[in-house]
């Protein structure tokens, strides 16, 4: 998956829109030093977005903000099982 393109939004959101699905854009918001999906605005003609999407995404996005460092060290990654990529 890639990330195609991001903006800020009202209220300091970010949109994302990601290769996979084109037509849903996914909605993130800040929690203390990174960012997480907050909403899909979700679209029939993309396939259904499972949570390691979801994952995925947040490590793609974060990762382009300078924030992965932050999103990795979170109190909740020790209680998931991410299949984090092997650069990761």
């Amino acid at each position: 998956m890639l990330l195609l393109r991001w903006s800020y939004t009202k209220k300091y959101n970010i949109k994302g829109i990601f290769d996979n699905f084109p037509s849903s854009p996914v909605i993130f918001r800040q929690i203390k030093d990174y960012y997480f999906v907050y909403r899909v605005h979700w679209d029939a003609n993309d396939p259904p977005v499972g949570r390691s999407d979801l994952e995925q995404m947040e490590l793609l996005l974060n990762e382009e903000l300078g924030t992965i460092d932050f999103y990795l060290q979170r109190k909740n990654l020790h209680n998931e099982s991410l299949d984090l990529p092997q650069n990761w």
